[in-house]
């Protein structure tokens, strides 16, 4: 995966790819916007994508067809693909999803932060399946990285560990 490998936002509404497009902009990928199945399939076709993220239902072809698509074929089923969809959980759908290899569904409203997470991850991942580092903004210090807060950190000793209740009613020790 080159230093510009895209993610691929797929939506027939373009207010849902503006959304999606300001949801993930803080991860710094270079993104390619498609209003169609078709278009998005001449977009991974076309190479260059690490993550398509495609609405279920479109006029023509729609994201589960795309999906099939790109699955069958050797030079785009590594693609990892996120189904979104506004009709609600449907347990046909869910299963077909599966049965494809998606990596995940989701449900409109989209939570920011579960797409921004699960788009990182999956991009992240595409890039090690095909060797190359991925271009992204230098990771933010987690405040648990202080100095302070690492003089104060120790391994647990056997006896401090914590048991996992087995009954709810169980408390723990």
């Amino acid at each position: 995966m080159s230093a510009d490998m895209k993610v691929l936002l797929v939506d027939d509404h373009e207010d849902n790819l503006f959304a999606m497009e300001s949801i993930l902009a803080p991860l710094g990928y270079p993104m390619e916007l498609a209003t169609s199945g078709d278009a998005a399939l001449k977009a991974a076709l076309h190479g260059g994508i690490a993550v398509a993220v495609l609405d279920v239902v479109m006029p023509g072809v729609s994201g589960l067809d795309v999906a099939r698509y790109l699955s069958r074929l050797t030079q785009t089923q590594l693609i990892p693909v996120i189904l979104v969809t506004g009709m609600g959980h449907d347990s046909d759908l869910a299963a077909q999803a599966l049965h494809l290899g998606v990596a995940d569904y989701l449900i409109k409203p989209l939570d920011p932060w579960a797409l921004r997470i699960k788009v990182q991850y999956l991009y992240r991942t595409s890039a090690h399946l095909t060797g190359a580092s991925p271009r992204q903004r230098s990771p933010r210090p987690h405040p648990t990285d202080s100095p302070q807060l690492a003089l104060r950190r120790r391994p647990l000793r056997p006896a401090e560990t914590v048991r996992i209740p087995t009954q709810p009613d169980d408390p723990p020790r």
